[in-house]
């Protein structure tokens, strides 16, 4: 038996949106070989494990392991602050991830553009496009949706899909907003799924930053 931890991550105003996330902070507790099948019975789009008394961390969605993800790394970097302690860097398959919190109380990553899954950035001519979209534009791939909401002042309207990660549709993907943030080269604010919100912008090195709000949901006990 070993505790679950459910946090919203991203979450946008009045408590809006955010996307789940489970978290094993005794990742031990649950042996390598059962955790990909632990994630597909959880269902969310990614669950984690950490390696206690280390910022080891291993991340899987319902049906593959990733290296990297920032939704993961943001969500886990806050509990692990309420929780633990805070940490300075989350170490991650594809590399070492600084880890923050600004004044506002939003944690944020730093990772790169090729560490996140390959996926499609594609533009549509305005939101309401984005909003009328009634299945993934690629059944099988991975596409970020996103169209300009306000292109002065920075703000995206996006919607992800990732069917070939098996999740349908995500409700807030850090990975997805370091790929676009890195395209695009200056800092932006994305609206994501029903009500999610983003914060992302270039960082130095050829790195990107991502960082939003994030809440505990449940905790629970849970046998692997």
């Amino acid at each position: 038996m070993t505790t679950l931890h459910v946090v919203k991550v991203f979450v946008g105003p009045e408590g809006r949106g955010g996307n789940p996330l489970g978290v094993f902070l005794d990742g031990a507790a649950v042996p390598a070989d059962r955790r990909q099948a632990v994630a597909a019975d959880l269902g969310f789009s990614e669950t984690v494990f950490v390696e206690p008394g280390t910022t080891r961390v291993r991340i899987y969605t319902p049906a593959l392991e990733l290296p990297f993800a920032g939704h993961p790394l943001v969500g886990t970097s806050w509990l692990l602050a309420q929780r633990e302690k805070p940490a300075e860097v989350l170490v991650t398959p594809a590399g070492d991830v600084p880890t923050w919190v600004d004044e506002a109380g939003r944690h944020w990553i730093r990772g790169r553009a090729d560490w996140a899954p390959a996926m499609e950035l594609r533009q549509f001519a305005n939101p309401a496009e984005i909003d009328a979209l009634t299945e993934p534009p690629d059944p099988d791939g991975f596409v970020d949706a996103w169209a300009w909401q306000d292109e002065v002042r920075g703000e995206v309207r996006a919607r992800v899909f990732a069917p070939s990660h098996g999740v349908p549709e995500d409700e807030a993907t850090g990975s997805a907003a370091v790929r676009l943030v890195t395209s695009l080269g200056r800092p932006i604010t994305v609206r994501q799924g029903v009500g999610s919100v983003l914060y992302a912008r270039p960082g130095p090195a050829g790195t990107a930053d991502v960082g939003g709000t994030t809440i505990l949901v449940d905790e629970r006990p849970y046998r692997p």
